[in-house]
């Protein structure tokens, strides 16, 4: 046998003793000191960490039960959302974002009674119960919406357009110029998708072709469908976004954890940045085609 051959058995034998010995010790040391990873959810995705709703299996206006989560990833049990936290427990009304009607010009537009106006815990604008028949339903009630009033839905666009009244539902198309609406829909028939905050709405600015451009509450401007749903008039509650919380309980009612209170806006003292306006956002086209790759001859591509 060679001195090499020798070597290589001497040490080789060394060497596995040593791991054996390696992953002996690490399996005897708790469980509790082992480094584990722990994938936390995305920020920013859609998901709230605030409460859970149990829905049931068809849509009811019984208030439903919420398990709050206080920031909490509900599969994990890890804070999340350090802003999150405390808070009165409230139940959730279930709003019927889908204002159905019919579509057929020739008939009348779908009556509704509002029953009822209430302050939500779990949103800012006011909720309004509506009824016609055997139906009921929540909706968002807007400024001037009151007891009693009686509001429209048609799906249809006519000829000329429609002279509504404040909570009635028209498609964008069948709406003059300058309309203030609410609770839009970004795509015929999802419901309700954008302008839900209290006080807020939108505005229609112009015509293009078979789609309404709407301004938003922050100014940007969207290309919708003319089949897209809207509700006209501005959203309650509007004293919501100038009326101070006023005291800490009262934000820790609200929900909202106590911050460490270093970070203040800037005032205007530094200037500010002068942007040009966004440009419009279409919504609902086909998804962009990629370019094709023009692949030149090289020798890199051998």
């Amino acid at each position: 046998m060679s001195v090499a051959a020798l070597a290589r058995r001497v040490f080789g034998q060394q060497i596995s003793n040593f791991v054996d010995l390696t992953v002996s010790a690490v399996s005897q040391v708790p469980r509790r000191y082992k480094w584990k990873l722990v994938k936390l959810p995305e920020i920013g995705t859609g998901k709230a960490f605030r409460r859970i709703v149990h829905f049931k299996d068809e849509y009811t206006v019984e208030p439903l039960k919420v398990t709050n989560l206080g920031g909490r990833d509900p599969a994990t049990g890890r804070v999340v959302v350090k802003g999150i936290g405390g808070g009165i427990k409230h139940k959730f009304h279930w709003i019927k974002w889908i204002r159905d009607g019919p579509k057929d010009l020739n008939v009348p537009p779908k009556e509704e009674k509002v029953l009822d106006i209430f302050q939500d815990g779990c949103r800012t604008s006011y909720v309004a119960l509506v009824g016609t028949g055997r139906e009921l339903k929540y909706i968002l009630a807007t400024e001037n919406m009151k007891r009693g009033d009686i509001i429209r839905t048609h799906q249809g666009i006519p000829r000329n357009t429609v002279r509504p009244s404040e909570g009635d539902a028209y498609p964008l198309g069948a709406l003059p110029i300058g309309t203030i609406v609410n609770c839009v829909e970004k795509y015929p028939g999802l419901g309700g998708f954008l302008i839900h905050s209290a006080g807020t709405a939108g505005t229609l600015v112009r015509r293009d072709g078979d789609r309404v451009v709407i301004q938003m509450p922050s100014k940007k401007l969207f290309s919708l469908h003319e089949m897209c749903m809207a509700t006209v008039g501005r959203l309650s509650n509007v004293e919501h976004g100038s009326t101070p919380i006023g005291s800490i309980q009262k934000n820790r009612e609200l929900g909202n954890r106590p911050r460490s209170g270093l970070w203040q806006r800037k005032t205007g003292r530094f200037g500010r940045k002068i942007k040009p306006p966004p440009r419009v956002q279409r919504v609902g086209d086909e998804k962009c085609k990629f370019h094709e790759v023009l692949v030149f001859n090289s020798y890199h591509n051998a």
